[in-house]
């Protein structure tokens, strides 16, 4: 499982114009489930996303986790996460998880952010969506199950 997380002042979703997702202070999650993943990856990128001390605390260190400031996430599948650029020009996608597989991981990853206290907002499994993020900082960062970077 891949994530990009980051930290933002505000993040909202929309499909054909509505909102239906919306977050403020805290965290942006893009979640890319790969062939392979299991409830592990799942458990291991909820720890690692919950409690990622990415937001300052009172002397400007990054020492708080978004658990610590009351904030929340907004989390969006995106299986182009998965996608291998290393040859040719187009991507190949043959990593990302069917949908099958990778529904019910994103959920369960949605819903163990919810159990660690975490109020979360969505976007759509497989819809065309426009994802408004105001980065703080900017910090982003890379999370993934199986990788170091």
């Amino acid at each position: 499982m891949r994530l990009v997380v980051q930290r933002v002042k505000g993040a909202h979703v929309e499909i054909d114009g509505k909102t239906v997702g919306r977050v403020g202070p805290g965290l942006m999650v893009l979640v890319g489930v790969e062939e392979g993943d299991t409830r592990a990856d799942v458990d291991y990128c909820v720890e690692k996303t919950a409690h990622l001390r990415i937001f300052e605390d009172e002397a400007g260190k990054m020492n708080r986790s978004v658990l610590d400031t009351g904030g929340g996430a907004l989390v969006v599948s995106q299986f182009t996460l998965h996608g291998d650029v290393r040859r040719g020009r187009r991507p190949s996608f043959i990593r990302a998880a069917r949908p099958e597989t990778a529904v019910p991981l994103y959920e369960a990853y949605c819903e163990g952010l919810r159990d660690q206290g975490l109020h979360v907002e969505t976007g759509v499994f497989q819809a065309d969506m426009q994802v408004y993020i105001q980065n703080d900082g900017p910090v982003t960062l890379l999370v993934d199950s199986r990788r170091c970077f």
